[in-house]
């Protein structure tokens, strides 16, 4: 009896560590830093993995491919700054296109390490994603007819002399217009929060691209187009370039960034170090203006202001 008696103790001894080390094994694993994972990752796969969204100008073009941009070429700054810190140059970039619906899941799921198609740090994004330094200063802008009344140009443009408000004259000329704006997008959550705010009777038409709401405007089948100036500019057909104009007034500010898993710091610092880096690199105006235009002061500065100091 004493020997079975003390056969017993000792295995729910034994047991209680065993239990306690595994406990322990969970914790730790839960206690490591999803950046390591990715790093390591890398590191293990011989490739990086960029995803991006095919037909986003001037971030992002390309299907089934490698992607050209702005984003994928500051993406690729990233890939050789990740093959210079693992020390093999023979690392492989995979270029992974994924669409606007399921690019986060992609992203948590750890099937792109990095999303080269730049999108809003809002809120909600940012509880599935961490992001980068920013890399564009977005925002939104009105486009319209060249051929627009001149009371609505100048109501969007803010030259009526006096700022929108209810029952003001410019919020008269907007009421009754018709305004575009991408389906799904912060733009459409911004414009109908405005136009709420400030009682403008105004018809908000939902369209699934940037394309889609230019020909619209082009068609006369709306009267503006929300949108962001760059997207803007990089989804223009000539058509659409001799018939339309971009206002100047920035309406928003909304800086975009890359998107990667949460909790990857060593993969975060990578990747902002080859930004920062980048941003200000001889050759950065050059690059800029491949794929958006001259580098001006206000987005000369913005760069400046997102550059890491050593």
């Amino acid at each position: 009896m004493r020997t079975e008696f003390a056969t017993s103790r000792g295995q729910r001894a034994w047991l209680a560590r065993a239990v306690a080390a595994v406990a322990v094994s969970f914790v730790v694993v839960a206690a490591l830093p999803a950046a390591s994972q990715t790093v390591d990752r890398i590191r293990a796969a011989g490739r990086i993995r960029l995803g991006y969204v095919a037909d986003a100008r001037p971030f992002t073009v390309g299907q089934g491919g490698a992607a050209e941009g702005f984003g994928a070429a500051l993406c690729q700054r990233v890939a050789d700054r990740a093959k210079a810190q693992l020390g093999n140059s023979s690392l492989t970039v995979e270029w992974v296109q994924v669409t606007a619906d399921n690019r986060l899941r992609e992203v948590q799921q750890g099937n792109v390490d990095l999303l080269c198609t730049p999108m809003p740090q809002t809120v909600a994004a940012r509880q599935a994603v961490a992001f980068s330094l920013p890399v564009f200063p977005a925002g939104v802008r009105a486009v319209l007819r060249n051929d627009a009344a001149v009371q609505l140009r100048d109501a969007l443009a803010g030259q009526t002399g006096r700022v929108v408000w209810r029952g003001s004259p410019a919020a008269t000329v907007l009421g009754q217009k018709s305004f575009a704006v991408m389906q799904g997008s912060t733009t459409e959550s911004w414009l109908t929060g405005a136009l709420a705010s400030l009682q403008i009777d105004a018809r908000i038409v939902p369209v699934p691209d940037y394309r889609t709401g230019l020909q619209q405007v082009v068609n006369h089948d709306v009267d503006v187009f929300f949108g962001d100036r760059a997207v803007v500019l990089g989804a223009m057909d000539d058509a659409a370039r001799d018939s339309l104009t971009v206002l100047p007034r920035l309406l928003t500010h909304e800086p975009v960034a890359f998107a990667m898993a949460r909790g990857d710091e060593d993969f975060r610092l990578l990747v902002d170090r080859a930004l920062s880096d980048t941003y200000k690199s001889a050759d950065f105006a050059a690059l800029y203006g491949q794929w958006v235009g001259e580098l001006d002061e206000s987005a000369r500065a913005f760069f400046q202001w997102n550059t890491l100091p050593q």
